[in-house]
């Protein structure tokens, strides 16, 4: 798997703007990746060195479709999110990813 195939996007949200404080930045990764190929490309694409890796799952969650209900006679429309996979990673102290600055 490419380097660039590993890492799909940064995660930017609320806690992950609290994590960027302690030197641990979120990215979105390819389902078949593990926590090697992301260290690797993690450390190859941005530069840096990666002192810890933690993967996780995060499961497919429902909702509801509100226009799917007002276009059709179901009282409740559920469609389903897909599943992704995360990874939390941990750069040595002084190096930062500049990705994450506004």
């Amino acid at each position: 798997m490419d380097l660039y195939e590993v890492i799909k996007r940064p995660v930017i949200t609320e806690k992950t703007t609290r994590l960027k404080e302690m030197n641990q930045y979120v990215f979105e990764v390819d389902p078949r990746a593990n926590r090697h190929q992301v260290r690797e490309a993690v450390e190859k694409i941005f530069n840096v060195r990666v002192l810890d890796v933690r993967i996780i799952n995060v499961p497919a969650k429902r909702r509801r479709d509100w226009r799917a209900r007002i276009l059709s006679s179901k009282p409740k429309q559920v469609v389903r999110r897909p599943g992704w996979k995360k990874a939390i990673v941990k750069i040595a102290p002084g190096q930062r990813i500049d990705l994450f600055e506004v």
